[in-house]
């Protein structure tokens, strides 16, 4: 009996220790809905006080804000997959009212491949008994005058 009872807890906690994990990042807003947001009616000023603060601003046109959010699932050690991501982008006219409401998913997205390469520096590559044993002769008496800071060569 206590043997089944150990299995069956043992069982639990591996199935428990298995759930995903979420995670949120970013932020819109529940009681207000872009959708909600009139072109031509509503100013800068009513998407602040409707939405609140933009996520970003975009950095070619300070008349595009982003609202974004996205919720990441993660299972035991494997790399976290993005579940959903929701992505308003407002437009302004330059008479500061909203000319255009774009929504982007996950389905919008690109993957950017970033370069591997890498910059070579100046030098030579050690090799592993090289830096072991690099140091080895170069220690110096604790007594020693020879080649100290601020010293000129010869004196």
């Amino acid at each position: 009996m206590l043997k089944h009872a150990l299995i069956a807890v043992f069982a639990i906690g591996l199935i428990s220790a298995c759930s995903p994990i979420r995670q949120y990042h970013g932020y819109l807003p529940d009681d207000a809905q872009p959708n909600e947001i009139e072109p031509g009616e509503d100013t800068r000023s009513t998407v602040l006080a409707r939405l609140g603060s933009p996520s970003t601003k975009s950095i070619f046109d300070d008349n595009t804000w982003f609202y974004s959010s996205e919720i990441h699932s993660s299972f035991a050690y494997f790399k976290p997959k993005v579940q959903k991501r929701d992505v308003i982008a407002i437009r302004f006219g330059d008479d500061d009212y909203v000319s255009e409401i774009l929504e982007y998913d996950v389905d919008d997205g690109q993957v950017v491949r970033y370069a591997s390469n890498e910059t070579a520096t100046l030098g030579r590559q050690l090799s592993l008994l090289e830096q072991l044993f690099g140091s080895v002769g170069t220690l110096r008496l604790p007594n020693s005058d020879e080649n100290l800071p601020g010293q000129v060569p010869g004196q």
